[in-house]
């Protein structure tokens, strides 16, 4: 599944506030739960029992959490730039200020690996990296992850290529 439907604009957020992990867990679930008119305890323990296995910090400041819900009927993204870094027990140890929440149906209909896939590669892109860490707002957000022609480097990216990972 290609970004630009997993991720409508009304999901890119930015400057979210969180203390740690896991009320940053609680507070994406409640968000997802008006989103899909589901219980938001349901999503969190979901999220949580995922994040048990081990944590879904990638590395380089990014976090996609996930889960499969028997619930939904197709695939389901919300992304969030961090007002500060938090600790997310990454892979690399070091903190994440780009959060990719997906929440997957347990249908065989979507391919959970290419969907989570798709998220990952372009997560891995540097430039795409910048404009989220250099976006003003939430319609920058969500034209840099679905990769709209229209989205452009904004000015200070120029002289700051990666904001630093500290709180």
């Amino acid at each position: 599944m290609d970004t630009k439907e997993l991720l409508l604009p009304a999901h890119a957020l930015i400057n979210v506030r969180a203390t740690d992990k896991t009320s940053l867990i609680q507070d994406l679930s409640a968000r997802a739960a008006a989103a899909l008119d589901l219980p938001a305890e349901r999503i969190f323990a979901e999220l949580l029992k995922r994040e048990a296995l081990g944590s879904t910090g990638t590395g380089g400041g990014i976090a996609i959490p996930h889960a499969r819900m028997p619930e939904l009927n197709k695939p389901f993204g919300m992304l969030v730039v961090l007002q500060k870094p938090i600790d997310f027990n990454a892979i690399d140890g070091n903190p994440v200020d780009i959060v990719f929440l997906v929440l997957l149906p347990t249908s065989s209909q979507f391919d959970p690996l290419n969907t989570l896939a798709g998220v990952a590669r372009k997560l891995r892109n540097p430039e795409i990296i910048q404009r989220l860490r250099c976006a003003a707002n939430a319609t920058e957000v969500h034209r840099a992850m679905v990769g709209s022609s229209e989205a452009k480097l904004p000015p200070q990216a120029a002289i700051t290529t990666l904001r630093e990972n500290q709180p």
